[in-house]
């Protein structure tokens, strides 16, 4: 998991540093000469098509102001909003509005199967499920904290988020949830 977090960073800083007008020819290119192509695929299978894309797209979100309410980049977000756009743009499956709605639709796992791309919830509001963020691997989460913070990586393993952790959960796709609504 530490390589993904690294080679998700990698990514993020060579998308920072590509000039405006670089074609995608060149980012291959620059992505081929650093061997990140071939660690990209071996993380894609190691976790996941889906989830890999997933993180990363969250990770477009670093910096990104926290606003009650908000489900975009452009306009700010909350974690509930921050969850639901990532899930839509990546996945295309539309989650649930506030924290709790997404716990309730989502299926219950233990922390020690978390994998990239999972919803972990905390008790910060004195009541279950009150916030939410991805997990993106190595005990770290990605979310949008609280006002007058932005969206950003923390480990779960700090004293505050350890005493609040409220349970991990798995999005089902649209096959899972019917083929467990069918008992298979």
């Amino acid at each position: 998991m530490r390589n993904f977090l690294l080679l998700t960073s990698l990514l993020l800083a060579a998308s920072v540093q590509a000039a405006p007008g670089q074609s995608g020819d060149d980012m291959d290119k620059f992505l081929a000469d650093r061997g990140l192509l071939n660690k990209i695929d071996q993380v894609r299978h190691s976790v996941g098509h889906k989830a890999s894309e997933l993180v990363v797209t969250a990770m477009g979100f670093l910096g990104v102001p926290y606003r009650r309410g908000g489900n975009s980049a452009e306009t700010g977000v909350d974690c509930s909003g921050f969850v639901k756009a990532i899930y839509e743009q990546t996945v295309g499956l539309v989650l649930p509005r506030r924290a709790e709605q997404q716990a309730a639709a989502t299926q219950n796992i233990d922390k020690n199967e978390l994998q990239p791309g999972d919803l972990v919830f905390f008790n910060t509001m004195k009541r279950a499920f009150s916030h939410v963020g991805i997990y993106v691997g190595d005990g770290k989460f990605i979310h949008a904290p609280k006002p007058g913070a932005e969206v950003r990586v923390e480990s779960m393993g700090v004293a505050y988020w350890a005493r609040r952790f409220d349970g991990a959960r798995r999005v089902q796709n649209q096959e899972q949830q019917a083929n467990a609504a069918h008992g298979e």
